[in-house]
């Protein structure tokens, strides 16, 4: 899986990025002629890294995984096979088809999920090639979905009704218009400005995991603990925070003109800018703080409840708590790199640029001496370092790019001491709660252990209702009454 992220991050994350920016009205064509570029970068990188998986790693026992080779090149094909949908996913981001992308990335996850559970269960002995297999079943749905979407879409009354630049399927394929550019050569710029910084920004991601792939500092057993508990506290970041920084940095791109001085843009969109980046960064601070203090005491019991005591009597509880933190700031670098990423000019993301590889540098060397000294929890602690330095650079952007304005949107990192009072009574007394209650003293101790959580939970969720009432009203404006809307 680290091969595929891999190829599909550096062949997409710089066109995405760029692509975004600005309004839906554009030359769509030269949008299109560049997202193509996509597929043979993706063929690209799909064939060079799969050289370094198969010739420069050192690969594992045939006897314990076998179809090794198979499985690195199902991966690689399964990766530009994804690439394919890179101009659908795109239309349909920019104008907004929410649901489409709900219903393709659903059916082909579950799709994806039950394979693999038929395959594990009837052909245990295939190993890597299950997983190979049931990614590409993912990806080649997925662009299925998005295709005959818009077989049915381009050309209906619906798409005439919003006015939708694309008419024909053949104007989503690569193609040439009389007296205009194959691309966009300033968006093309722009793309390759992010696609330098996609190198760096993918060390900072995975970094850990390179760090395991390339240099072994942790045995299979370290890993394998190391995986499980990255994957449960990841889950609020995947299904949270991700969505939120990819739908807002959509929402400044769009409010927002790249690398233009607030004094020459609209005012009603700079404020009206600041006020959502105000409420998001309160919203996903409350969030990711919840996750740290309640996480803290109650790592061990869902570790206990998810593998039993060989999860839980080892290092993962500790691994867990640390991750806890990293999704508090995970959560505060995904809204503040997202508006800086939106908002930033060629010439400022060229010069991220530097910043990002001082960055990737100092990590990489930081992940290899901790993780040499602390085992697995290095890795953790790396990466709290590295996004706190990341949260330091945007901030110190964002302090810059509104000086010559009124709206002061950081005030969303501040919290009312009321309610931090509360944050710390309720995590000395789950903390005591679970010294007492958990994890080996029978279910009806772990039953008032969560009861004790639900109840500091209930009084900090009630907190935050009479305290932070600007949020409130936020999340009623702009995501309550949307749901109601979409009910009736």
């Amino acid at each position: 899986m680290l091969l595929y992220s891999t190829v599909v991050f550096l062949a997409r994350e710089a066109f995405r990025r760029a692509c975004l920016s600005g309004s839906a009205k554009r030359n769509w064509t030269q949008t299109v002629n560049l997202l193509w570029l996509t597929v043979p970068l993706g063929v690209l990188w799909s064939l060079l890294l799969g050289w370094v998986w198969l010739h420069m790693l050192e690969g594992p026992d045939p006897a314990l995984v076998s179809h090794y080779g198979t499985g690195v090149m199902l991966f690689g094909l399964s990766a530009v096979v994804e690439l394919m949908a890179e101009p659908f996913w795109l239309l349909a981001q920019a104008h907004l088809f929410v649901r489409l992308k709900v219903i393709a990335e659903s059916l082909s996850i579950i799709s994806k999920c039950c394979l693999t559970v038929i395959l594990v269960v009837l052909y245990p002995h295939w190993g890597l090639l299950i997983f190979s297999v049931s990614q590409l079943l993912y990806t080649s749905l997925l662009v299925i979905c998005y295709v005959v979407y818009f077989l049915n879409f381009l050309g209906s009354p619906e798409a005439l009704r919003r006015s939708f630049p694309i008419y024909r399927v053949t104007e989503l394929l690569p193609h040439l218009v009389q007296d205009e550019a194959f691309l966009n050569w300033k968006q093309a710029r722009l793309t390759w400005s992010f696609f330098k910084q996609s190198f760096l920004k993918q060390i900072l991601t995975e970094g850990e995991r390179y760090v395991m792939t390339f240099l072994n500092v942790l045995n299979f057993g370290d890993q394998g603990i190391y995986d499980i508990v990255n994957n449960l506290g990841s889950l609020v970041a995947r299904f949270i925070f991700l969505p939120i920084e990819e739908s807002f940095y959509i929402f400044f791109a769009k409010v927002l003109e790249r690398g233009k001085d607030i004094k020459h843009q609209k005012q009603e969109d700079v404020v009206i800018a600041a006020t959502v980046l105000e409420s998001l960064l309160k919203l996903v601070l409350l969030t990711g703080l919840t996750m740290t203090v309640f996480g803290y005491a109650y790592s061990q019991l869902a570790l206990d409840i998810y593998g039993g005591s060989m999860l839980s009597s080892g290092s993962g509880p500790s691994l867990l708590r640390c991750y806890s933190l990293y999704v508090l700031l995970l959560a505060v670098n995904g809204v503040t790199e997202c508006f800086t990423f939106a908002s930033m000019s060629k010439e400022q993301v060229d010069r991220y640029n530097l910043v990002m590889l001082a960055l990737s540098l100092t990590f990489l060397c930081i992940s290899y001496y901790l993780t040499s000294w602390l085992g697995s929890m290095g890795f953790i602690l790396a990466n709290c370092f590295n996004m706190a330095l990341r949260i330091g650079h945007s901030v110190h952007y964002i302090c810059g790019y509104y000086s010559q304005s009124s709206c002061r949107p950081l005030k969303g990192l501040l919290l009312s001491p009321l309610l931090l009072l509360v944050y710390l009574i309720s995590g000395i007394l789950t903390g005591f709660s679970e010294e007492f209650l958990c994890c080996d003293k029978g279910w009806l101790s772990r039953l008032i252990h969560i009861a004790i959580g639900s109840v500091c939970v209930m009084a900090t969720l009630i907190t935050i209702v009479f305290t932070e009432t600007k949020l409130v009203h936020f999340i009623r404006t702009q995501f309550l009454s949307r749901y109601t809307k979409k009910e009736t």
